[in-house]
């Protein structure tokens, strides 16, 4: 294709975002990048709000619009970048995500024992061999080793391109407005100080407003009890098949290459070792779940048909919540309840019941911290400068335990939820 400068529309910023650089038009067409679109920014979130069916492939666009704004800004103010460095910044944000497996963060280290950013990067060096190296500053910028540091931080920090992109689309879909943020505000309030990249003193309220709304969007959105459970089920469907293809017992998809990562435990020495597990992998996306779970309703191993009528039929676990861990007693009581409820043997029962943690930390002091550029030349953490969000509220992480069991049993034992 000749005409590879493209505009193409995004309603979440209500306006277009323009392709101009041909390397990037080229990553886009690429089959890696094409296969985001078939896998749900969200996963099961849809299941509470239904309109939240957008893609990682519109995510990872958003994300490269908010890149060129702030790149603009940033010469604006001054930040000497060069051409080239800019190109590496927009090609790493466009590819931060491009190793998610299905069902984005629901199927990581299930299907291999691999961290989705490794993915990416792997993924990143394989197209870099495919363009001749033109993604080499990428990825530099993308493992935090390029020389200037601020470009690291556009891409993955506390205040990143990702974060501001993610919380606004997934707001703009869910139609929880909690998660808008001042996006336009903050990105033309960035700057960079010391190879740093801060804050002017005038975007201290939209910082903290962006703080908030990330608490607020994990509880309403992320972690919702109802996204928790759908999660949980698809984890039980996954490890069972597993466990039945560890027998030689046939799954209906064998020769696919979702059936080569239930069969097998791939580990990040085995993707750097064998490249055509890459491959492999990318021909897996969310239509490949789906399909496969639809058809295991029909499976003759008990446990594995009924764990996948319940996720397609949306018969989802109950799920409890307590600020202290669930007593041993109270999940034996509620395994030996579904074991006559279901038929099922004893070690059977821990899929339908089981504990887990629901954690939020929206800000995080071992990481990057948000500095606030002042106007005598100083900065200070977003704690420091912050009249609302002292140390202590920002260091606070909210640690909530949960249990999950058939909603069967809601009625008859609502008495033994005890925490």
């Amino acid at each position: 294709m000749t005409n590879k400068r493209k505009i193409i529309n995004d309603p979440v910023y209500d306006g277009f975002l323009t392709i101009e650089d041909e390397i990037i038009f080229d990553v886009l067409s690429h089959p890696y990048f094409q296969r985001q679109r078939r896998i749900k920014q969200l996963g099961f979130t849809s299941l509470v709000y239904p309109g939240a069916m957008h893609t990682r492939f519109s995510h990872m666009l958003g994300a490269l619009n908010l890149m060129n704004r702030a790149l603009e800004v940033l010469r604006v103010k001054g930040v000497e970048t060069t051409p080239k460095e800019e190109l590496g910044a927009r090609l790493a944000i466009l590819l931060h995500d491009v190793g998610h497996g299905p069902f984005s963060h629901t199927s990581e280290r299930l299907l291999a024992d691999l961290h989705h950013e490794d993915c990416s990067r792997l993924f990143m060096e394989r197209l870099n061999e495919v363009f001749d190296g033109a993604l080499s500053v990428a990825i530099e910028v993308f493992k935090g080793t390029y020389p200037k540091k601020y470009l690291h931080q556009l891409v993955s920090s506390q205040l990143d391109m990702d974060r501001l992109d993610y919380l606004g689309r997934d707001s703009f879909f869910t139609g929880v407005s909690e998660g808008v943020v001042g996006t336009d505000r903050i990105i033309n309030m960035l700057n960079v100080k010391n190879d740093e990249l801060v804050v002017d003193e005038k975007g201290i309220y939209s910082v903290e407003k962006f703080i908030i709304s990330r608490r607020l969007m994990y509880w309403q959105v992320y972690l919702h009890k109802t996204v928790v459970a759908a999660d949980n089920l698809l984890s039980g469907i996954l490890r069972r098949a597993r466990e039945l293809a560890s027998q030689g017992s046939l799954l209906g998809i064998e020769g696919l290459p979702l059936y080569d990562f239930l069969s097998h435990h791939y580990v990040l020495q085995d993707f750097e070792q064998k490249p055509e597990l890459l491959d492999r992998f990318a021909l897996i996306d969310d239509s490949d779940i789906d399909m496969a779970v639809k058809g295991w309703m029909n499976h003759s191993d008990k446990l594995l048909r009924m764990l996948s009528e319940h996720l397609v039929n949306r018969h989802l676990s109950a799920i409890r919540v307590s600020d202290r861990p669930f007593e041993p007693e109270v999940v034996e009581t509620f395994r030996t309840q579904t074991q006559l409820l279901y038929d099922l043997e004893p070690r059977e029962s821990e899929f339908f019941v089981n504990t887990g943690i629901l954690s939020n930390h929206a800000y995080d002091y071992n990481d990057q911290e948000i500095r606030v550029l002042f106007k005598d030349g100083t900065c200070r953490d977003i704690g420091e400068a912050s009249d609302q969000l002292d140390r202590h509220f920002l260091e606070k992480q909210v640690t909530k335990y949960y249990i999950y069991f058939p909603k069967e049993l809601l009625l008859r034992t609502r008495e033994c939820v005890k925490a």
